[in-house]
């Protein structure tokens, strides 16, 4: 069995894969990765199935070795990717043998990055899923962050081609993002739910994968900033009495109390988990009719991406690699 022995990591890393379905009534959420699409894209780039488990990590990545070849891919945004002293290019697979060291810096232009590896992390799936939820401590390894000495079996892979990407990512402009107003909007004055739409907000650094704060004008409930507990999805923007405004992610919370001014469109969420600390954002109104067909031209962006993947040709002798 091929191993990923940890030699470095930066914060917030976890095993990730698609996330679990069927636990919300448990007061579990999906979790699954920030950012799907760059998370499917580096999937694909190693021939692993759509539901095989990566490595998501924030700001910075690590350094790595495995115990049997493998091939692997780094997507999610520009970062410096090194297998020894060789510079490697992101969005596309490439050969990794015992005893070399991979090193994936800082990234650049995103919050969010990948590492999928061929066979895929095959830690012991927890409720259908390997996907770490921090927040219950289930899934990935341990259902813990990773940390230095840490090793993850792989999976088996059959042997298949070197990728790459080629055509880039098509990536809609992240200054204003959609929301759909509601479901508590109601609780809020017409002049609020204005200055909600018309002023900016910037990226809070009280951030992680269950939610994102933002800093702005401060939204007060004329009805009360506590509701009778209510389900929640992602993108959900929740506001507390301290009126500013947060929007649920990946890890949120099932049920909530507290009124929801809008609810952001399940198309730009990965855009706004991408976008730097300090980033400042406006909000537009659409209709729920709107944001699902912006979610289906998202899912055909994906498809368009998948199947823009080519073979690449390999630098020198596989020796073995799968």
């Amino acid at each position: 069995m091929s191993v990923l022995h940890i030699l470095q990591i930066g914060p917030m890393a976890s095993v990730q894969d698609l996330g679990r379905k069927g636990w919300l009534h448990a007061g579990v959420s999906g979790a699954g990765p920030m950012d799907p699409q760059s998370f499917r894209l580096a999937t694909a780039l190693v021939g692993n199935a759509p539901d095989a488990a990566g490595l998501e990590f924030a700001a910075i990545g690590g350094r790595f070795e495995v115990s049997a070849p493998v091939r692997f891919a780094v997507t999610g945004g520009g970062v410096d990717i090194r297998r020894g002293e060789e510079r490697l290019h992101v969005w596309e697979s490439h050969d990794l043998r015992p005893g070399e060291v991979l090193t994936i810096g800082a990234l650049r232009g995103c919050m969010w990055g990948y590492l999928a590896l061929s066979g895929g992390i095959d830690t012991p799936p927890v409720m259908g899923s390997r996907s770490t939820h921090l927040r219950s401590g289930i899934g990935g390894h341990d259902g813990r962050r990773l940390q230095v000495g840490d090793r993850l079996p792989l999976g088996s892979a059959a042997p298949a081609p070197l990728l790459a990407l080629r055509h880039p990512v098509r990536q809609r402009p992240s200054d204003t993002l959609r929301v759909v107003p509601g479901p508590q909007d109601d609780r809020f004055a017409a002049e609020v739910l204005r200055t909600f739409l018309a002023s900016p907000f910037s990226l809070s650094s009280a951030r992680d994968r269950m939610a994102q704060v933002l800093d702005g004008p401060t939204l007060v409930a004329e009805g009360g900033h506590d509701i009778i507990s209510d389900g929640t999805c992602a993108g959900s923007i929740q506001v507390p009495a301290a009126g500013r405004p947060l929007v649920l992610m990946a890890e949120r919370q099932t049920t909530g109390g507290y009124p929801k001014i809008a609810t952001l469109a399940s198309a730009d969420l990965p855009s706004l988990a991408q976008l730097a600390t300090g980033h400042r954002v406006r909000f537009r109104a659409v209709s729920q009719a709107e944001a699902e067909d912006a979610l289906l031209a998202a899912r055909a962006e994906l498809a368009r991406c998948l199947g823009a993947l080519g073979e690449k040709r390999r630098p020198r002798a596989t020796g073995g690699m799968p």
